[in-house]
């Protein structure tokens, strides 16, 4: 990859510019060496936009007109070896600048790769459909020229259900990021292993105890769909997840009894509770990360998660999310101060659900002569919220 191959043009002919525009007040003035020693601004503005090459022919190209416009305005011979001497020296310092300049973009390019190939094994994409759900998700990490940060989401099928966690973990920086590699790990593990969702949360906080500082600690939303109709939610700490019905209704689903955030269990001794919602077609579930709810415009007023999704509910979960992410973005003035990550699970309703021909034995075989039948596919229509 090079470095200097995409630079906008604007920029990249700033420095010329700049030369020209030295030129010009010298012929229009007429001030000599009042004028002449601006010229080294041309390479030193060159260093932050071209690469050696360019800055070396922008002071080559002001060492020319300024020996020039001094042999014009009567400059003495001293005087303008001095100026010419002084602009030289500047363009050699800006070309080894602007070559150390690349090797340093160089290397960032390297670890940008290095740190997105981690994003994907950490923050798996995840699919438009999962299981018997629609689902979207859009994650901003709050770090500039981040990918990833302390906020942590996953969403796997498992032979007990469809699992899904969405988490927040204190801190930031790199040792948040090991604590969300963590509790991924773990619950990727156990998703698999324990039919009881509670057991699943024991995992991961049996691991985290043993991990983390006495400070730290990670809040939770811990999912589970085991059977049609029926959606079980460990809340530990974590924001209240929202609940849009079919008919449009829209519930926070506040936790019966609070628990503590993962990590802290021992210090509290109150276990989480589970509890079993209603969950049937045409139902959506959000679940976000404080980074959302505690995000603030100009004024300290923090964004009305509630109200935007009243506003942006649709049948289509990533039309949704882009609209409130787009709406979030806005409402901070572009940039997020905090990690912020949405996850938005669909139940299709019946009419979206498009049955398979069956094939020519009417099914299909196991190896043990039973039938099974092929799994349906999800399309989502259009509607608008």
């Amino acid at each position: 990859m090079r470095v200097f191959r995409n630079r906008p043009s604007l920029l990249s002919a700033l420095p010329v510019l700049v030369v020209a525009a030295v030129a010009l007040g010298d012929l229009v003035g007429g001030a000599g060496t009042s004028w002449l020693p601006l010229l080294a601004a041309g390479p030193a503005l060159a260093a932050t936009t071209n690469g050696p090459r360019g800055v070396l022919c922008v002071g080559l190209l002001a060492g020319l007109l300024g020996a020039t416009l001094g042999d014009q305005d009567g400059v003495p011979g001293p005087e303008l070896a001095a100026v010419l001497s002084a602009l030289g020296a500047v363009t050699l310092a800006s070309g080894l600048a602007s070559a150390l300049r690349g090797r340093r973009e160089r290397v960032l390019d390297a670890v940008r790769s290095v740190a997105e190939t981690a994003q994907h094994a950490l923050l798996s994409p995840v699919p438009a459909t999962v299981g018997p759900f629609q689902v979207a998700v859009r994650y901003s990490a709050a770090a500039a020229e981040a990918r990833i940060g302390g906020d942590l989401y996953a969403l796997i099928p498992t032979p007990y259900g469809v699992r899904l966690i969405v988490g927040d973990v204190r801190g930031k920086g790199l040792p948040a990021v090991g604590t969300a590699a963590l509790v991924l790990g773990v619950f990727r593990e156990a998703a698999y292993d324990e039919p009881d969702l509670l057991a699943v949360v024991d995992r991961i906080e049996r691991s985290l105890a043993r991990n983390l500082g006495v400070d730290d600690f990670v809040t939770a939303i811990v999912a589970g769909y085991p059977r049609p109709g029926h959606l079980e939610v460990v809340n530990c700490g974590h924001a209240p997840p929202l609940l849009v019905r079919a008919s449009g209704a829209l519930v926070t689903v506040e936790p019966t009894h609070p628990a503590p955030p993962l990590g802290l269990r021992a210090l509290t001794g109150h276990t989480p509770d589970l509890q079993v919602l209603p969950f049937t077609d045409g139902d959506q579930l959000l679940l976000y990360t404080d980074g959302v709810t505690e995000a603030r415009d100009r004024g300290r007023a923090f964004y009305p998660l509630h109200e935007g999704l009243a506003r942006h509910a649709c049948d289509e979960p990533s039309r949704t999310l882009d609209a409130l992410h787009e709406e979030l973005l806005t409402h901070v003035g572009g940039r997020l101060h905090d990690d912020a990550a949405l996850l938005l699970i669909r139940k299709p309703t019946v009419r979206e659900v498009v049955v398979p021909e069956p094939s020519a034995g009417g099914t299909t075989g196991s190896s043990s002569g039973t039938t099974v039948p092929e799994p349906a596919v999800t399309r989502p229509t259009a509607r608008s919220a």
